[in-house]
C-alpha cells in the first residue's frame, strides 16, 4: 500500500466500482460516498489524502460540497465530470479544485492526474518518489530520469510526459488526453505540441527510442 487514502464521491455505482477498481490496483486506499452530504460525514471523521468529486450529484453536487468543504478543510479535490464546457471548468477551479477531468476518461490519465496534483500539493508518500520501468528509473521528487543509470537532460514537461507514459506501460494515449494531463485543461495548444516533445524524448532517449511507440490513428505508450 501507498497509505494514499482517496474519498470517491458519485452517485453512479458503476462509476465508482470502476475507478475504485483502478486506484486499488495501484495501492491506494478506497472509501466511497454517492453524494455531498454523506461525503462531510466521512470527510469529519477522518480526512483521506485526495477527492475525486463528480459534479453533478443529487442533494448536493459537486460545486455546492467543495464551497462547504473548503470553509473547514484543505484537501486536494480532482472534479470528474460529463461537463466539459470551459465555464464549468473554470467554476470548479475557482471553488478550489485542483483539477478537472470529463468522463469518460482513460484510467491512466486519471491515475497521472491523480498523482500530478498529490505531487503538487506535497502529499505524494516517498515510496512514490522513484520508479523503476525497465531500464528507466524516474525520481518524481528531483524531476530526474535515469535510463540505465545514465542521467536524462529533459525539461519539466518532458519529464511530465515520459512519466505519464512509462508508469502507464502498455497503455495508449491520444494527443488531446497528454495536452491535459501535462499541460492542464486550459492549454490552447495542438497535438503537434504533443508530437515536438515525443520528438525530443526520442532523441534523448537515442538507442532506447523505441520504448516510446506510436499507436498510427491514436497516440503514444511507452512500452517495456
Amino acid at each position: 500500500m501507498n497509505g494514499i487514502t482517496v474519498l470517491i464521491i458519485d452517485d453512479e455505482d458503476t462509476m465508482r466500482a470502476l475507478v475504485k477498481a483502478f486506484l486499488l490496483q495501484e495501492g491506494y486506499s478506497v472509501i466511497e460516498a454517492s453524494n455531498g452530504m454523506d461525503a462531510l460525514t466521512l470527510i469529519k471523521k477522518k480526512e483521506p489524502d485526495l477527492l475525486l468529486v463528480d459534479v453533478m450529484m443529487p442533494y448536493m453536487d459537486g460545486f455546492s460540497f467543495a464551497s462547504e468543504l473548503k470553509k473547514n478543510h484543505n484537501i486536494p479535490l480532482i472534479f470528474l465530470s460529463a461537463k466539459g464546457e470551459e465555464w464549468d471548468k473554470v467554476q470548479g477551479l475557482k471553488l478550489g479544485g485542483d483539477d478537472y477531468i470529463v468522463k469518460p476518461f482513460h484510467p491512466g490519465e486519471l491515475l497521472a492526474r491523480i498523482e500530478s496534483v498529490l505531487r503538487r500539493t506535497k502529499q505524494l508518500p516517498a515510496s512514490h518518489n522513484k520508479v523503476t520501468i525497465g531500464p528507466l528509473v524516474l525520481d518524481a521528487l528531483a524531476y530526474k530520469a535515469l535510463i540505465n543509470n545514465q542521467a536524462l537532460s529533459l525539461t519539466l514537461k518532458e519529464f511530465e510526459m515520459l512519466s505519464i507514459l512509462a508508469k502507464n506501460n502498455g497503455t495508449v494515449f491520444t494527443r488531446e488526453q497528454l495536452l491535459e494531463s501535462v499541460w492542464g485543461s486550459f492549454y490552447s495548444g495542438t497535438g503537434r505540441t504533443v508530437d515536438t516533445h515525443i520528438k525530443t524524448l526520442r532523441l534523448k532517449l537515442k538507442e532506447h527510442s523505441y520504448l516510446i511507440q506510436t499507436v498510427w490513428g491514436v497516440g503514444y505508450k511507452f512500452e517495456v
